[in-house]
């Protein structure tokens, strides 16, 4: 195991530490929209049983006439990456994002109380 600096908290693997700094590290360069797009997909990664706008789905719909932006590449990985975190982990992130930015994810909880009774 490996300790992250300046966090008191332990990841279960170096790659996990390493990939948690990676996307927060992208996040400090995405534009508000894209912050935008990353919340929308994070309230959909932890409510997956709640329905989440035809928007977002269509958004992932990969068009052939044109490559991906570096945005969308990170998504991808951010997407891989998160899917194999055990839950402690995925906390651990969202701790550490909260450190980065606490608007942000005061924001998120909102958006994610949100989604009581939708289907």
């Amino acid at each position: 195991m490996s300790l992250l600096p300046n966090s008191g908290i332990t990841p279960h693997s170096y790659i996990t530490g390493q990939e948690m700094k990676c996307v927060l590290h992208w996040f400090t360069g995405w534009t508000a929209s894209q912050r935008e797009r990353f919340l929308q997909d994070l309230v959909c990664k932890t409510v997956p049983g709640k329905v989440c706008s035809l928007e977002l789905g269509l958004e992932h719909l990969v068009m052939a006439d044109r490559p991906p932006s570096i945005f969308e590449c990170q998504l991808r990985l951010w997407d891989q990456w998160f899917q194999s975190w055990a839950e402690d982990e995925r906390n651990m992130f969202l701790h550490k994002l909260e450190e980065a930015d606490p608007s942000f994810v005061a924001r998120f909880y909102q958006e994610v109380a949100g989604t009581a009774g939708k289907a």
